[in-house]
């Protein structure tokens, strides 16, 4: 691995920001909400916006079958690119700098070294990977999963979303179907900026990131069935309330996360109830739970104990439970050498910088099953994200970007 670069370049960061605005201005609603899902027609102005900017720079740029998006610069060097990248698509109601910054930083550091007339010594890739956050197609980090070869092309394109629609019909329709077979380049390394979306940086007063390892990810979704009966009349010891029931995992989950020294983490992000009524005892409850940890066997552990839990509930409480695993990722390690020469850089700059675990999933996990891949984190106002109120203060973006310039010019020996 190459050593560092000492720092004598910054990016421009007022162009960042402007970039990081007029992209977040895209998908905006009349009240002033930003949804970019993606394939939609929102996520294909985003996507022209890209393209345009790629393209100003000088940069090859090339679509694969899964819609992700590459601009290449020095694509005539026979040699292992630089990747850098992340995703542009958000959630609903989101902010605008998840995702976005890496890819928009990644533009900013190809630019920078062409501003200084550096030329590297491999091809540098920026990429912008389809359907990252999985909001309206299932799973997330799609793009990058199909590219690393986790999930088959022809399963991805014929899935449905939660609209109806058939995502290798709304490629097609965007025009954002590549030829490119995807995986088709496997990078010398993947370089991911990205806001942290949890308080730990600002709470430490902290500058930068060193992602080291990435939490295993384990999604289900949980159906129980009771009888729907009379809410006033039916006696509690009479029922087969499949609402009661849900209530009950959701209990067991927390006490099994918050016992000493837990590391797990757990969610019952979303539930339904049928027939959904005020005074109707529910007779089915569907609920997805999201399970995390940075250690693989925990993890396993904690899928055990809530399948012994569902076991128990369906005889202590009289009701049918069934579950369906949706996505499963196991934890990643990022590599070594690429979190060294983040901590040096940012040592180099006088910023501060801590080694820390990715709580959310990203495609930096799904490219480490190819190349050695790394993430460099920078804080989240409030720890909070896929909100409207995302925020990033200005110098610390540009800080990370500095950080990412720095380790992408090592790794290609731009001089």
């Amino acid at each position: 691995m190459s050593r560092l670069t000492p720092p004598a370049l910054a990016i421009d960061g007022a162009t960042l920001m402007q970039r990081l605005r007029e992209l977040g201005a895209i998908g905006r609603d009349e009240a002033g909400g930003l949804s970019r899902l993606a394939l939609t027609e929102q996520d294909k102005a985003g996507r022209d916006c890209l393209v345009r900017w790629m393209k100003d720079a000088g940069l090859k740029i090339s679509v694969d079958a899964i819609g992700n998006i590459f601009g290449t610069w020095m694509p005539e060097i026979d040699a292992a690119a630089v990747m850098i990248g992340s995703h542009i698509d958000t959630v609903v109601n989101a902010g605008i700098y998840d995702g976005c910054t890496g890819v928009l930083s990644g533009l900013a550091v190809m630019e920078t070294l062409q501003a200084a007339g550096l030329e590297p010594h491999c091809p540098i890739i920026i990429a912008a990977f389809t359907n990252e956050e999985g909001a309206r197609y299932a799973p997330d980090m799609m793009g990058s999963l199909v590219y690393a070869g986790g999930l088959a092309l022809e399963e991805a394109l014929s899935t449905e979303g939660t609209d109806g629609s058939i995502l290798g019909d709304e490629l097609r329709r965007i025009g954002y179907a590549g030829s490119m077979q995807p995986g088709a380049i496997t990078p010398r390394a993947f370089l991911e900026l990205h806001v942290e979306q949890g308080p730990v940086l600002e709470a430490e007063g902290i500058a930068i990131g060193a992602v080291e390892n990435l939490q295993g990810i384990s999604w289900q979704r949980v159906v129980i069935d009771g009888d729907a009966n009379h809410a006033g009349t039916t006696p509690t010891g009479m029922r087969r309330d499949a609402g009661l029931a849900a209530a009950r995992v959701v209990t067991f989950l927390r006490d099994y996360v918050t016992a000493p020294n837990a590391a797990t983490v757990a969610t019952v992000g979303t539930m339904q109830f049928e027939p959904d009524v005020i005074n109707v005892i529910p007779s089915r409850a569907i609920f997805t739970v999201d399970l995390r940890d940075p250690d693989e066997d925990r993890l396993r552990t904690a899928e055990a104990a809530l399948r012994d839990f569902l076991d128990e509930l369906g005889e202590s409480d009289r009701v049918s439970v069934s579950s369906e695993r949706l996505a499963r990722f196991e934890p990643v390690e990022f590599d070594e050498n690429l979190a060294t020469l983040i901590e040096a850089s940012a040592t180099e700059r006088n910023l501060t910088c801590r080694r820390m675990t990715s709580g959310a999933g990203h495609d930096a996990q799904m490219m480490a099953r190819i190349c050695p891949s790394a993430m460099i984190f920078v804080p989240s106002t409030d720890g909070i994200s896929h909100n409207p109120r995302e925020h990033t203060h200005e110098a610390d973006l540009i800080a990370g970007a500095n950080v990412l310039l720095d380790v992408a010019r090592a790794l290609s020996d731009a001089e």
